[in-house]
């Protein structure tokens, strides 16, 4: 459905109107059936005793004067399509004065059916203004219910397309900016691997920098092949860290040591893309690069309550010595990314390790 809302116009597309004829012909049916069955317990009922009562005529003239209200209202509706894209206190005066005259013309066929049908006289026989004016007012407000009925059908759409492209909105306000802060981890990544790539260079390790150049070009062909979006499963989120892992262990060696333990039931779990390689970075650069020993970062996945678990684990010096220099862009872009994608319904913690290093924690909506 397409619709354009502009200064207080409402224009409705081809698309839009044969959704609402479906409703139309819905209420047009149910509510001219309901108005048959009223008007038969309310008028037709009672007089079934008297014995002088014409039955089958009250029933052909209920039939009649049913069908011709269907017919009326069917007027009206094409009407209100046809002007529903004038400004809206013209559409409304239109209507309802439209209304008027096809309440009178109902309230004239109603009254010659019963007369002519009912008790065989001249369609305009015996009238008197008491007699037509109590008709009348009954036939206007049928046509004024109906013009009623046809706005709230309309705006009703309106109101829900507005909801639509609402959404719409949002949801694409926040995958460019989710795209935004992606993009600034890959400049930032590919930095620090240049520099490690120079360095080793520098020391004249040519086929480790040439390794790490590899790995490095298989995880940008990956990053643009399989992760072009805002987000992406804990899989592939794995399948990317593993990667960047590989260009680490080029770089550290025997020093980085990675434990993993993912659980299977969260694999297929939304996240944003490329949230623990810039986590995982931090790690590497407070716990690992630092110290001569080796050292081991434990990443954990598993679901709680409806709710994804991730821990990134190292055993570096804990957050004192991280509070010395700051945690960079990686853990920054993260909250900023957390909360477009979720709506601040996440949560990211960093503490101090069991014994030593740090824990980062974030709990996001489980989301397949």
């Amino acid at each position: 459905m397409q619709e354009i809302i502009k200064d207080n116009t409402l224009e409705l597309s081809p698309n839009t109107f044969s959704n609402l004829n479906s409703q139309f012909w819905t209420l047009q049916i149910a509510g001219w059936l309901g108005y048959a069955v009223v008007v038969f317990i309310a008028i037709v009922r009672p007089q079934l005793d008297d014995p002088n009562f014409n039955f089958s005529g009250q029933i052909i003239n209920l039939l009649v004067e049913t069908m011709s209200g269907f017919f009326l209202s069917y007027i009206q509706w094409r009407l209100i399509r046809r002007i529903v894209h004038l400004p809206l206190k013209f559409t409304l005066s239109l209507s309802f004065i439209f209304a008027a005259i096809l309440g009178l013309v109902y309230n004239i066929i109603k009254l010659s059916c019963f007369k002519v049908i009912v008790y065989h006289q001249q369609w305009n026989e015996a009238w008197n203004m008491l007699e037509f004016g109590g008709w009348l007012l009954f036939s206007l407000t049928t046509m004024f219910v109906w013009t009623a009925i046809f706005f709230v059908m309309l705006y009703n759409t309106r109101l829900q397309k507005e909801h639509e492209m609402l959404l719409r909105a949002q949801t694409a306000a926040k995958d460019a900016q989710l795209q935004m802060l992606r993009y600034q981890l890959n400049p930032h990544f590919m930095f620090n691997t240049m520099n490690a790539i120079s360095t080793l260079i520098y020391k004249y390790d040519n086929d480790k920098a040439n390794e790490m150049l590899d790995m490095l070009c298989d995880f940008f062909r990956y990053t643009l092949d399989k992760n072009d979006k805002s987000n992406t499963s804990l899989k592939k989120e794995i399948e990317l860290l593993d990667l960047y892992l590989s260009i680490e262990k080029v770089r550290f060696g025997e020093r980085l040591n990675i434990e993993m333990d993912i659980c299977f039931s969260v694999l297929q779990a939304q996240v944003p893309s490329m949230l623990l390689q810039p986590l995982v970075e931090n790690a590497i650069k407070f716990a690992i690069e630092p110290n001569k020993l080796p050292g081991t970062i434990f990443i954990m996945a598993k679901q709680e309550n409806n709710r994804l678990i991730l821990k990134i684990i190292d055993d570096g010096e804990g957050i004192k010595a991280k509070s010395k220099t700051g945690f960079g862009i990686g853990l920054t872009n993260t909250k900023a990314r957390l909360d477009a994608m979720f709506n601040g319904n996440y949560e990211i913690n960093i503490s101090q390790g069991d014994s030593k290093g740090t824990e980062v924690y974030i709990s996001i909506p489980f989301e397949k």
